[in-house]
């Protein structure tokens, strides 16, 4: 329900806050932060307010589009970080990943293919190619390979991980 209906039957005492509020599905405390909203400054009282202005840390949108220029006009085909890098030597104060953004936003860098799930996709083949010859490849959770020594009396039993 609409938070104007569940608060006119409140209002009318058909409801008491508790049911009020799980009809809207908040706490107690929310509907009534609510209703005090809307009767101090009507229904515009519900908008959320932390929407409302712009970000104090946003940069002035001038220096988005000169930027932007900059990189389309004069330094056609440089990379981002060769582009970053004589951006701070001329008096930009941005970071690296603030400029590959606002260029990527702007449409003049493409954005680069996603790596994936998973980190070890390029080395697992290598340690498949690998893997009857030399003994068994692990690939632990930072994407390192490591090659797993078996004891020759318990095969099946790791002994010893040795980073490769």
């Amino acid at each position: 329900m609409v938070f104007e209906e569940v608060c006119g039957v409140w209002t009318e005492r058909r409801l008491t806050q508790e049911d009020a509020a799980e009809l809207l599905g908040v706490c107690p405390r929310t509907f009534r932060r609510w209703t005090e909203r809307c009767e101090e400054d009507g229904v515009d009282g519900l908008r959320d307010r932390r929407l409302s202005g712009a970000s104090h840390r946003a940069a002035p949108v001038d220096e988005v589009m000169r930027m932007v220029d900059r990189r389309r006009t004069r330094h056609e085909g440089w990379s981002v970080g060769h582009f970053h890098s004589w951006r701070r030597r001329d008096g930009g104060a941005r970071s690296h990943s603030w400029v590959k953004d606002k260029l990527q936003e702007a449409g003049a860098v493409p954005k680069s293919k996603g790596r994936g799930n998973s980190r070890c996709g390029k080395r697992q083949s290598l340690a498949r190619a690998h893997r009857s010859q030399t003994g068994q490849f692990i690939c632990s959770k930072t994407g390192h390979f490591h090659l797993l020594l078996t004891d020759t009396a318990f095969p099946a039993v790791p002994t010893k991980l040795v980073g490769i």
